[in-house]
């Protein structure tokens, strides 16, 4: 499964302040993720970030991947 920057990911388990949906701001190694619910940025490795998608909700189009997200 590829990951681009922008995506928007449904996680498996909900963050504290409920949402379960986050943005892609960073891939690599480490993952940043941003929460949509409440604006928090996380960074994770790649292997636990893999194994807790359960699935891409949005997909960045390439013209979106230039611009950087806040």
């Amino acid at each position: 499964m590829t990951y681009n920057v922008g995506d928007v990911v449904q996680m498996k388990k909900k963050h504290p302040c409920g949402s379960d949906t986050w943005q892609i701001w960073r891939v690599g190694m480490d993952f940043g993720i941003k929460c949509t619910g409440c604006g928090r940025k996380v960074m994770i490795p790649r292997n636990k970030f893999e194994k807790s998608v359960r699935k891409i909700l949005v997909q960045a189009k390439n013209d979106e991947l230039e611009n950087k997200i806040d």
